[in-house]
């Protein structure tokens, strides 16, 4: 099984899925999309789906799209107009979406639930393109119970089946609801009301001149209101046929319904005719034009909300996690929204043992969504009392039709992604996370540099004391020489990196002047010592960047060009073709290296101060951060170094030219400085070649 930083084969997980309606098919898709192995389960002969049409609005059209389904391809047709009447007609307000459709990131259809079904079954069942298998679907397989520490399926004939993961796509009445911790009473309730759903060929109304003017429009919803019922209508199936749905208390319809909870009982024509006779006549004549056998009559169903929607490794989804009343469309954009957050969290390299920690994750995701937008539904839906301020369903249009779950579970992973990795190293810019770098890969993992190789140039030389302190860092106290003699040493050290796996196996270049004997007084009086860094060159942004924000070493940019040949080596040092600096070791001659081979090359701690500075016209001049930094290679536990070859160079000599301002424009003040160093003497030169280079995570602060 993979790990999440896939360094494993990656081999897919196994899921089952218990119901094959439309959470349960998207899901299946986008799972067997991800990589893994799908079996689908449904408790009926074949999953039908009834009840007419549905909205597919863009919240859930864009994830459909996303999977290869494109709902024009099956007959559904864009909405293009809004209107609300009074049961007597007249006219309360409309809307034209026309242009509003130019908003969403995907069209708003509105499609036959049995088109759409048909095609998800269609994908589901036929190989995809890339070459996944097919996905069989059991049907006559009724699920009694789900073991969610096991993902174990029992069937109603005693028989098991095991997987990594089940998913409960089951439905309002679900099984595997019950599975779930504080769950087992939590059951859907009546809400109160119940809806007749049926279709008519639109060619019908068109040919009756009292209901032509109903559904001339194409592509038009309408809607009549009377006090505590409605009727909604609204085409599809390319503008053929018109779907209704009459919602009213569900007392009136009780004995339709008597005896079962499903949705989809056979109901009576005349009665319906007489729920909503006080509607007006070119509405009950546009009724009146169905079949009266196509009638059905559905009793909506409510439901708390549960605590969570997952446990273990049992997650729920659609219908089974939170039932919808129908007044937004968005039962089913939901459940397809669900799907596809499921199929973001679980990538194929997802490990076994990750899943419970990814389902919570789901959990985050999805919870407040989906529950929020069964509030609105509920809220749509009530009843109004006279006087009382009808809530539009379109106040709530852009949280339901605005959000991308396939984007917005992407980025929630990445974030919880990061999370799991606290010590990983942050730098701007922080949108895209943690930064890769010489101590850690994008995923916070620690690079490994055993492998990569140094070949460092370096010569010591004698000075001024008094001129290397005004190197310390100015108006800060504490630094020192740890001897007061009027001479101190100092070394240039030229470095060339290389076979550097988080610079892709290339390197680059640095110049560091080092000052030795160095120590730092901290205010309780404790004394650290060491080597004082007042500046590095380097010859790439890269580590310039990670090196000033991570560690606090004083990294400036410069041109570094190494000629390096049998028995000497030459470097010069610039800016935009402006050479600030030569450097010069001739007569190289090999020597023993130490014996045993040096593990690293500084015999002392590295000693330099981190400043960066605040933000803002207020704060010029104040740090956002500022303290002495301290690194010892010694600290470095993993690290095991090795000087592969020393050459000593019988003459060395360096020269720097400061320039001016225009030629030397971020770096005359530096150079200017360095210039002023004088040479009393070289004390030794050398270029050592090594294997292993330290990341110096182990810097630290002085405090």
């Amino acid at each position: 099984m993979a790990l999440s930083n896939g360094t494993e084969k990656k081999t897919g997980l196994t899921i089952l899925i218990v119901g094959a309606g439309i959470g349960g098919l998207t899901a299946a898709i986008a799972l067997r999309k991800q990589g893994h192995h799908i079996q689908i389960f449904e408790q009926s002969r074949f999953a039908t789906e009834t009840g007419a049409a549905l909205h597919l609005a863009p919240n859930a059209n864009g994830i459909l799209r996303r999977l290869g389904l494109f709902a024009e391809e099956f007959g559904a047709n864009p909405i293009h107009k809004f209107t609300e009447y009074t049961a007597g007609g007249q006219l309360l307000h409309t809307l034209s979406f026309k242009e509003d459709n130019k908003r969403w990131q995907h069209p708003w259809y509105l499609a036959h639930r049995v088109e759409l079904h048909n095609a998800l079954k269609k994908a589901v069942s036929s190989p995809t393109p890339d070459g996944k298998p097919a996905i069989e679907i059991k049907t006559s397989s009724r699920v009694e119970r789900v073991d969610t520490y096991n993902a174990t399926i029992t069937f109603s004939d005693g028989t098991q089946i095991r997987g990594d993961l089940v998913v409960g796509a089951d439905g309002v009445h679900s099984i595997s609801r019950a599975s779930l911790p504080n769950c087992e009473h939590i059951k859907p309730f009546p809400s109160g009301k119940s809806a007749f759903r049926f279709l008519i060929p639109k060619q019908q109304a068109l040919d009756d001149p009292e209901t032509a003017a109903l559904v001339l429009n194409t592509g038009e919803q309408s809607m009549w209101f009377d006090v505590n019922r409605r009727i909604v209508m609204y085409p599809t199936s390319n503008n053929r046929m018109l779907n209704f749905v009459l919602i009213h208390p569900d007392g009136e319809s009780a004995s339709e319904t008597i005896g079962s909870d499903t949705w989809d009982q056979s109901a009576n024509l005349e009665k319906m005719l007489k729920i909503f006779s006080s509607f007006s006549s070119a509405i009950l004549r546009l009724l009146s034009k169905v079949e009266p056998q196509s009638v059905r009559v559905w009793k909506l169903l409510d439901m708390d909300a549960l605590p969570r929607f997952s446990d273990n490794r049992l997650v729920l989804i659609g219908d089974a996690a939170h039932p919808f009343l129908p007044h937004q469309g968005q039962g089913a954009a939901v459940a397809i929204e669900d799907a596809a957050a499921l199929a973001v969290v679980l990538p194929l390299e997802t490990a076994q043992s990750e899943i419970a920690d990814r389902l919570e994750l789901y959990n985050e995701i999805r919870y407040t969504r989906a529950t929020t937008i069964q509030s609105f539904s509920r809220l749509v839906g009530k009843d109004l009392k006279p006087g009382d301020k009808k809530p539009s369903m379109w106040e709530f249009q852009n949280y339901n039709f605005g959000h991308d779950e396939w984007d917005n579970s992407t980025q929630k992973l990445r974030e919880w992604t990061w999370k799991r990795n606290p010590s990983a190293y942050w730098r701007m810019p922080i949108a895209f996370g943690p930064m890769p770098g010489p101590r850690q890969t994008h995923f916070g993992t620690a690079r490994n540099n055993q492998r990569s190789t140094f070949t460092t140039a370096s010569i010591k030389f004698k000075t001024s004391r008094t001129i290397l302190e005004t190197l310390f860092p100015p108006m800060r106290s504490g630094w020192r020489f740890s001897v007061l003699d009027t001479v101190a040493y100092a070394t240039f050290s030229l470095t060339t990196l290389n076979k550097l796996d988080w610079l892709g196996g290339s390197g680059y270049n640095h110049i560091g002047l080092y000052i030795h004997g160095v120590e730092y007084t901290q205010e309780e009086g404790s004394v650290v010592k060491g080597v004082y860094l007042p500046v590095l060159f380097e010859s790439l942004t890269d580590p310039i960047i990670s090196g000033r924000e991570e560690l606090g070493m004083p990294k400036v940019y410069s041109s570094i060009d190494v000629y390096r040949r049998n028995t000497s080596y030459r470097a010069r040092a610039g800016w935009e073709g402006a050479f600030w600096g030569e450097f010069l070791l001739k007569d190289l001659e090999e020597v023993l290296p130490p014996s045993p081979a040096k593990e690293h090359l500084w015999e002392e701690p590295l000693l330099t101060y981190k400043y960066l500075p605040a933000t803002g016209p207020k704060n010029k001049g104040k740090a956002a951060e500022e303290y002495p930094v301290i690194y010892d290679v010694s600290m470095e536990n993993q690290f095991k170094g090795t000087i592969l070859k020393t050459y000593k160079a019988e003459k060395a000599s360096f020269a720097l030219d400061p320039l001016d301002w225009e030629q030397l424009p971020t770096l005359h003040h530096v150079i200017s400085r360095l210039a002023e160093i004088p040479v009393y003497d070289i004390v030794d030169a050398k270029v050592v070649e090594g294997e292993g280079v330290p990341d110096l995570a182990a810097a630290r602060p002085i405090v």
